[in-house]
């Protein structure tokens, strides 16, 4: 597997969609952040977004991988890619919605720990109600974590 930066042309804006529904979102942080993709033999299978929030703080503000890539570790090597090229950074930090087990397990497992919760941010920031696992998703769970 081979992770390099992408240009906002080639951006699997598809992909991105499956992670966050808000294409007007989606298309704001490309446009001001640093877009990777993970590939094998050619083909896109993973992409995660980085963005520079605050001083010493790297956002990861999206990361997805493909369907038949998912649960073999790509999210992981993206996740410690962003570590290995977060110089200058003393914390990473992302954010899913309180309906999204799986990812707040994936996130954990890689190191992020919980932060804190912004009330009601999915019912302020989206349109439509976003139902995961029979769970309205109202709530981001901000997590983060240290980078050595």
């Amino acid at each position: 597997m081979i992770i390099k930066p992408c240009n906002r042309v080639e951006v699997p804006m598809e992909l991105l969609l499956e992670a966050d529904p808000m294409k007007d979102h989606v298309i704001d942080y490309i446009n001001r952040g640093d877009v990777f993709v993970a590939e094998e033999a050619g083909e896109v299978i993973g992409v995660m977004v980085l963005l520079p929030t605050r001083p010493g703080t790297l956002e990861v503000v999206n990361i997805a991988v493909s369907g038949s890539y998912r649960g073999k570790g790509v999210g992981s090597r993206l996740l410690q890619f962003a570590a290995e090229a977060a110089e200058g950074y003393e914390n990473m930090e992302t954010g899913t919605g309180n309906s999204s087990i799986g990812q707040l397990l994936f996130y954990q497992r890689n190191g992020f720990r919980i932060d804190h919760v912004d009330k009601d941010f999915f019912i302020k920031q989206y349109e439509d109600d976003i139902w995961e696992n029979g769970i309205q998703c109202r709530d981001m769970i901000r997590l983060v974590k240290t980078i050595e």
